[in-house]
């Protein structure tokens, strides 16, 4: 598999969303969540994305987080070269997602994710949302804290737009890796920010690489030329739409989404896709 960089570590090109093995109400058992895990690391993935608020409400808040941490705690092969990446300033309400990036916030979420996953220091902390009611600087300066503190090697935000970018580079220095935001072939508005991150040497992380849990399902029919390229190449849609993510940058680095072992094993096959020019040119229209 290919592999790319974030930060100071090297990863699969390729990595896996655990999102909706937590918060979807019709979400797989425990032990099926876990064989998905399992698959992705059968096929390479050594990129795991999760967060404290990823669950389906408040009362199990931390739940995608145990269960990353129990797959790979159950998986019998070598896991040392796995990057947990999760993420908090998010909190739920109930069902309801809510926001707080204060730095004493933050701090503690950072804390109960240290215990929920039984690791000494985060591999890759991402501040997951910016929270209007707490300064961005002031959330830059605890995560710049944090890493300081060795609670996280590395540091990446979610959801930021240029100026937060360069305002992050500034207070959190050389352990700022990433920036995820969401990127997809309907949704191209975090173009500027994946060539700004190109440019400075940040890892870029589409979320939602194909749309979104409820667009995924229909991505052919909302995505028709991505479906004409997979038709003539003989396979999936969603491989086609991961080999174009890859092309637009050596900084991007996708995490699919699954809640199935052959979900998981075909998106990581697209990092054997080469897309001709023709077909980038076609796909990028």
């Amino acid at each position: 598999m290919q592999q790319r960089r974030i930060g100071d570590q090297t990863v699969s090109a390729i990595g896996l969303g655990a999102m909706p093995l937590s918060t979807k109400d019709d979400r797989p058992a425990p032990e099926d969540a876990q064989a998905v895990v399992h698959a992705a690391l059968d096929a390479g993935v050594t990129l795991v994305d999760t967060a404290d608020a990823y669950a389906r409400d408040e009362a199990e808040f931390g739940h995608n987080e145990s269960l990353v941490a129990a797959a790979l705690a159950s998986y019998g092969g070598d896991t040392s070269s796995v990057l947990v990446a999760t993420k908090g300033g998010h909190t739920r309400r109930g069902s309801d997602w809510e926001l707080d990036g204060s730095p004493s916030y933050l701090r503690r979420a950072c804390e109960d994710s240290l215990r929920r996953l039984g690791v000494d220091a985060i591999g890759l902390y991402q501040y997951h949302r910016p929270d209007p009611g707490t300064p961005w600087e002031d959330s830059m300066g605890a995560l710049r804290q944090l890493a300081d503190d060795g609670l996280v090697r590395m540091v990446g935000i979610s959801n930021a737009d240029i100026a937060q970018i360069d305002v992050a580079r500034s207070i959190v220095g050389p352990a700022l890796a990433s920036v995820q935001n969401q990127f997809s072939p309907g949704w191209r508005f975090s173009a500027d920010e994946l060539a700004h991150c190109a440019a400075h040497g940040l890892a870029f992380i589409p979320w939602s690489p194909f749309g979104g849990v409820t667009a995924a399902g229909s991505l052919s029919s909302t995505a028709p030329a991505f479906a004409e390229v997979a038709g003539k190449l003989g396979v999936s849609v969603y491989r086609v739409t991961l080999a174009w993510h890859l092309a637009q940058s050596d900084v991007v680095v996708p995490i699919p989404g699954a809640s199935r072992p052959s979900s998981i094993q075909d998106s990581a096959a697209a990092t054997d896709l080469q897309l001709t020019a023709e077909q980038l040119a076609r796909l990028s229209a």
